[in-house]
């Protein structure tokens, strides 16, 4: 069955939580975000990411005892509800600015000071940032709505790339980050910047969390001015080391797969996939993508 805001709305008042009915659509991604009352719920799009979501709410949890301003759950695990994993989380206060790279910078450099959490909070650890890992699983759910020789094309150029990662040395401590740091996830609310999305906590290269900003500033348009604002005030730029490309790489193929899900049924999605994959076989970092 494909994931849909129905399919989600259906979950949703599965849950018994009290608005359900009207509650109101904030994100449709890789979860379903809605806000019923006093709770936000994620419903998440296959029984297969309910792992993800229990590590998600012990990783808030760590951060809240670790003093890192993040999202907070309002209840203690997560669950399926009609074969969807679903998490409760407590609101955030409505934003009174849009959140930069240097606030984002300034919550990264949080993180990456942070020791790896204990085996009693989080008793499997993190895992690893495998930015690849998702590849097939949004090729699959893509099917036939995409060409199979641009499939084909990006599984060799995942395997390709996996092998160069696993070569790297890194210029920074390995440890905890968050996995997806961008400007988007963080929200600045009155108590100021807040981190959110925390579905791709893992322990990993720090540098993993610094190049997507700056694949944002090639692929995306980001303002070159912000992209110096987030490596002033984190203190590098990414772009001095050696391994950023490869890195980037990786991202720019979990990214073209990750819209290929999206695919079915949604011809700006495969229009934006065609390009993406297009802009790769080119080997043309210069293609601006468009954010989806």
């Amino acid at each position: 069955m494909a994931f849909t805001e129905e399919r989600a709305r259906a979950v949703l008042a599965r849950t018994g939580v009290p608005g359900a009915a009207d509650a109101r659509l904030l994100a449709l991604g890789e979860n379903a975000v809605f806000r019923a009352g006093d709770l936000v719920l994620k419903v998440g799009r296959e029984a297969g990411l309910l792992a993800r979501a229990r590590r998600e709410v012990r990783v808030a949890t760590w951060l809240a005892e670790a003093g890192v301003p993040a999202v907070h759950p309002a209840r203690p695990d997560a669950g399926l509800t009609d074969g969807l994993p679903v998490t409760y989380w407590r609101p955030l206060p409505e934003p009174v600015r849009p959140a930069t790279g240097a606030d984002l910078a300034d919550l990264l450099r949080r993180v990456h000071t942070l020791p790896r959490p204990d085996a009693d909070v989080l008793p499997e650890g993190l895992p690893p940032r495998d930015l690849l890992d998702g590849v097939e699983r949004w090729l699959r759910l893509a099917g036939d709505a995409i060409d199979p020789a641009d499939a084909a094309f990006l599984r060799g150029r995942r395997d390709d790339i996996a092998l160069a990662v696993g070569e790297l040395t890194p210029r920074l401590a390995p440890g905890p980050v968050h996995g997806d740091a961008l400007p988007r996830n963080v929200l600045v609310g009155p108590e100021g910047p807040v981190l959110t999305d925390l579905e791709t906590f893992a322990d990993d290269l720090r540098e993993h969390d610094l190049v997507v900003m700056a694949l944002s500033l090639d692929r995306y348009g980001l303002d070159p001015a912000e992209y110096e604002a987030f490596t002033s005030r984190y203190g590098w730029d990414v772009r001095e080391w050696d391994g950023w490309r490869v890195l980037r790489g990786a991202r720019e193929t979990a990214s073209c797969a990750w819209v290929a899900q999206h695919a079915p049924g949604n011809p700006a999605a495969r229009a934006e996939f065609t390009r993406r994959v297009a802009s790769l076989r080119a080997d043309d970092p210069t293609v601006r993508w468009h954010a989806f």
